[in-house]
């Protein structure tokens, strides 16, 4: 049997823990690294990925000289060179530094080391991001972190423009929440959407999508307000609208899908929806149909599957992107797709029993079918 992938083991595991330890010991030769490496390894099988962080974070204070400044300038000296800043995209850096934020942000959140701290926090990020890291201190200094992520948001390094936006998400996936407002964030938003990296921009697109949920009306004023400004390249804009408006577009909001062009679905008429009636986890859900109106249409298609808890009702939602086409008047147009059930994902469990499967056009439910999933 395949053995199922562990991040965790990838990312924190005995020989990472020795790498990081040879990297403080060549900076503070009084650091007792194997005394801390056998702290941490003994701890690491119990532990999740987060609290295997937090365990290497709080083995370091144990290690280090107890002065918060004197044992952080110890891991910024550890920090290797700067990401290269050549790149514009998925350069994330090593993992195994992101403890050196946590043992800030554990240590150091306090008004005697506030500015100390975030100077650290700056230096860190270059080397991995520290959005996590940044948020004790928007929730305890919100008013002095955010001007300092405002000189932040035209700062020369990209890692740290990028944090300036991902560090202040209001829903940051697995962060701590922050009690900000949004708009408190606008002025970093308007300072980075003409930026010209794309790891910056598409950090603001996830901002302003976080947004969407929350004040969808503002992100659709925001979004007006860039593009008249013309500051950002089409094509860029055009990323950073469609990213930023993708779950309004999969509720199905009538503004952004007309501001996008996506009309009203309501004289498309959906012919001939097919499925199969019941499929084995592991097998792929097929299915097709056809679309057709008696005028031009452009139309955004998803899908969206409900599919059977442990229970086995049909409750748990998840709306799929399809694809986009331009529907001639009188010309029936056919789509089809094939979904994958597999086993042993990462992110669902799934269960046998009944599911259901609707196609949405639009931000219009426009067919519903009903199938089986068999062990």
């Amino acid at each position: 049997m395949e053995e199922k992938f562990s991040l965790k083991d990838q990312l924190y595991n005995p020989a990472k823990v020795a790498f990081l330890s040879a990297k403080v010991k060549m900076v503070h030769s009084d650091f007792e690294h194997e005394a801390f490496e056998n702290e941490i390894n003994k701890q690491l099988p119990q532990l999740e990925l987060k609290a295997r962080m937090h365990a290497i974070a709080a083995a370091l204070k144990n290690h280090l000289p107890q002065d918060y400044r004197t044992a952080t300038n110890v891991l910024l000296n550890a920090l290797p060179a700067p990401l290269d800043e050549s790149k514009s995209d998925n350069d994330f850096g090593d993992f195994i530094y992101a403890p050196f934020a946590h043992f800030v942000a554990s240590n150091g959140c306090n008004a005697s080391n506030l500015s100390f701290s975030l100077a650290a926090l700056k230096e860190i990020t270059k080397r991995f991001s520290v959005e996590f890291a940044i948020r004790p201190f928007l929730n305890y200094f919100p008013d002095e972190t955010l001007r300092e992520l405002e000189t932040w948001a035209v700062d020369k390094n990209y890692h740290v423009r990028r944090l300036a936006s991902e560090g202040t998400r209001p829903k940051l996936p697995w962060a701590e929440k922050i009690n900000i407002s949004t708009e408190a964030t606008l002025p970093i938003l308007n300072l980075l959407f003409s930026d010209q990296t794309r790891y910056v921009t598409r950090s603001v697109a996830n901002h302003l999508n976080d947004i969407s949920k929350i004040d969808p009306e503002l992100v659709l004023s925001l979004l007006k307000q860039w593009q008249e400004k013309g500051s950002q390249a089409g094509k860029e804009m055009e990323f950073i609208k469609t990213h930023a408006l993708r779950s309004l577009v999969k509720s199905g909001h009538d503004k952004t899908l007309a501001y996008l062009g996506f009309n009203s679905a309501h004289n498309v008429q959906l012919r001939n929806l097919e499925h199969n009636s019941s499929i084995s986890i592991g097998e792929n859900l097929a299915f097709s149909f056809a679309l057709f109106a008696e005028e031009d249409l452009d139309l955004l298609i998803d899908y969206i599957l409900y599919f059977c808890n442990k229970a086995g009702k049909t409750i748990n939602k998840k709306v799929f992107k399809l694809k986009k086409i331009s529907l001639k008047s009188g010309i029936e147009q056919r789509v089809s797709k094939k979904h994958p059930f597999k086993a042993n994902m990462s992110t669902r469990k799934l269960y046998p029993g009944l599911h259901r499967i609707e196609i949405q056009v639009n931000g219009r439910v426009v067919g519903v079918g009903e199938f089986v999933v068999e062990l």
